[in-house]
């Protein structure tokens, strides 16, 4: 049994990340007018301030920036050790996803391996979570 994840409140600027997985879609709000993006999600653009915003799917794909292994049970039933790392998104420059690499060892982690997004669903959430690429 998996432990519960801490839930986000769920809002208007939040909504499509964190529901998101139930279609597969990795979304990250995008600029109509700047065609920048922003992470985490706002109701205006953080390039340009522009309100003309709105989520758009990522390619789910990205590269471990920087990476720890924990090894301290913080909640009852948490497995560890396990990998939370920094993922650098493909064609999303400047924007990173704090997650889990899962499905694999932890020491066969490394910087620079190329990752893609999974989906793990609790409660309506879909916790974008990541694996290597072989």
């Amino acid at each position: 049994m998996k432990p519960k994840r801490p839930r986000p409140k769920l809002d208007q600027e939040n909504m499509a990340f964190w529901t998101g997985g139930a279609e597969g879609r990795l979304n990250i709000v995008h600029c109509g007018d700047c065609g920048q993006y922003t992470h985490p999600p706002r109701v205006l653009c953080r390039h340009c301030q522009s309100e003309n915003i709105a989520p758009k799917a990522a390619p789910g794909t990205g590269v471990i920036d920087t990476f720890t292994i924990n090894y301290q049970p913080w909640a009852k039933d948490l497995e560890v050790p396990y990998v939370i790392a920094r993922v650098a998104l493909d064609g999303i420059p400047g924007v990173y996803l704090t997650t889990n690499i899962v499905n694999c060892a932890v020491e066969d982690v490394a910087l620079g391996d190329r990752v893609r997004v999974l989906f793990e669903e609790q409660d309506g959430i879909h916790y974008p979570l990541f694996e290597r690429v072989a």
